[in-house]
């Protein structure tokens, strides 16, 4: 599998507020989708259907209603057969339009955990592919947790900086990649520890 040969595209970040599309993003197939076409660029049903663990014709369908809600959208054939498709923006940012609709804030943490799931997924892949992994990436993965004491505003700022120093390397974007680069997946996950409470 590898990444997109189109030259790097301009970053393109959008809102998704639309109840109706995040309802059609809920779905942890599509989801794991996505994430796999932003992940790599142009992919064709067959190739995601490899990635995520599923058939071509399945990937195929769940593309089509991410291309009506506006996350991927088609690319001309190369070869006449099996079309390939891109994201339509190179980052989503998911939001309720009404976080005080019951139905929506669900719609919502739907996403979220199925975006944690697919980080598991994607660990645990990478977990059972370590022997086949070069010692060069091996020795360069990591893996951190921390106990942090911050307030709301300090965890805030902690975000915008961490965002800022990833968001160059981003691979839909990156002009500059150098030989031997290839796609990493980073999860920075920061929240109050729901034991902090008690």
């Amino acid at each position: 599998m590898s990444f997109e040969s189109a030259a790097p595209r301009p970053e393109n970040r959008r809102s998704v507020t639309d109840a109706r599309a995040l309802r059609a993003l809920a779905h942890p197939l599509r989801l794991a989708i996505l994430n796999h076409v932003m992940s790599f660029g142009a992919q064709t049903a067959s190739e995601c259907a490899e990635a995520v663990g599923s058939t071509a014709s399945n990937c195929s369908y769940h593309l089509r209603s991410l291309a009506r809600y506006g996350f991927v959208e088609s690319l001309p054939s190369a070869d006449g057969r099996e079309r390939p498709w891109r994201s339509a923006a190179t980052g989503f940012e998911f939001r309720a339009s009404d976080d005080s609709d019951p139905a929506e804030a669900a719609v919502e943490r739907l996403i979220t955990e199925a975006q944690i799931d697919d980080g598991a997924r994607l660990q645990k892949k990478a977990l059972a592919l370590h022997g086949e992994t070069s010692e060069e990436w091996r020795a360069a993965a990591s893996a951190h947790s921390y106990a942090l004491r911050m307030t709301p505003a300090e965890l805030h700022a902690l975000a915008e900086k961490v965002d800022a120093l990833i968001r160059p390397y981003i691979a839909l974007t990156r002009e500059d990649a150098s030989v031997g680069s290839e796609v990493v997946y980073v999860q920075v996950d920061a929240f109050r520890h729901p034991d902090a409470s008690r």
